[in-house]
């Protein structure tokens, strides 16, 4: 990283700056769960058939909209998310990385696609809105970071210089997204939920934990 030539920090929220474990177990543990129960279903079956369905909207704003998933299950995902917010939490030295570029004055901005009902939940868990410049939300948006054009729009609003600024992110479709913007400087993660394994990532830059970035 020339930090000397880095200006503004893009940060992904979700497998980013929080674990991913808390998500993964909402979707694929306690929704299926708590569906089964309302409904008299089968929740392995519930589970499989959700799976299904979350694999058919990845990379579209129907996958992170909460809205869309109430709608479709005819459960309030909202409120059930509320039954497990104890397991939203913080990856590894996130703090003290977002207080290092505070104090390197660099501007940092939240970027997410998580719906505002979930992120509002982990803001009062966590107050990760106190620790950085602004939060960008990209339902505001109606796009997805991992359409191209998403980066266009929030530049609208969020005047910034492409070339000056890193983004970080575990997912490897918004950064591919981000590069054929012309975002300089890209970063991803290599075990976003520290309950599965690390990835292998051949086609960007990664780290571990925060407190790699800095080194040297």
């Amino acid at each position: 990283m020339d930090w000397q030539n880095i200006d503004t920090v893009l940060l992904d929220m979700d497998g980013t700056l929080l674990d991913l474990h808390f998500d993964t177990y909402f979707w694929l543990e306690h929704v299926p769960m708590r569906y089964a129960q309302l409904h008299q279903t089968d929740a392995a079956e519930t589970r499989a058939w959700l799976l299904q369905r979350l694999r058919e909207e990845r990379g579209t704003l129907n996958w992170y909209c909460l809205d869309y998933w109430s709608s479709e299950l005819k459960i309030n995902v909202a409120e059930l998310k509320q039954e497990v917010r104890a397991k939203i939490s913080f990856r590894p030295h996130v703090k003290d990385f977002l207080a290092h570029l505070r104090a390197r004055q660099m501007r940092t901005l939240i970027v997410t696609n998580a719906h505002r009902d979930g992120l509002n939940l982990k803001l009062q868990e966590t107050g990760l809105d106190t620790l950085v410049d602004d939060i960008i939300v990209s339902h505001d948006f109606r796009l997805p970071k991992e359409d191209p054009q998403f980066w266009h729009e929030m530049q609208k609003v969020e005047p910034f210089n492409p070339a000056t600024t890193l983004l970080v992110d575990d997912s490897l479709q918004v950064l591919e997204s981000a590069r054929q913007f012309g975002i300089g400087y890209l970063l991803s993660i290599y075990q976003p939920d520290s309950q599965q394994p690390k990835r292998e990532i051949d086609d960007f830059a990664a780290i571990h934990h925060f407190d790699e970035i800095f080194r040297g």
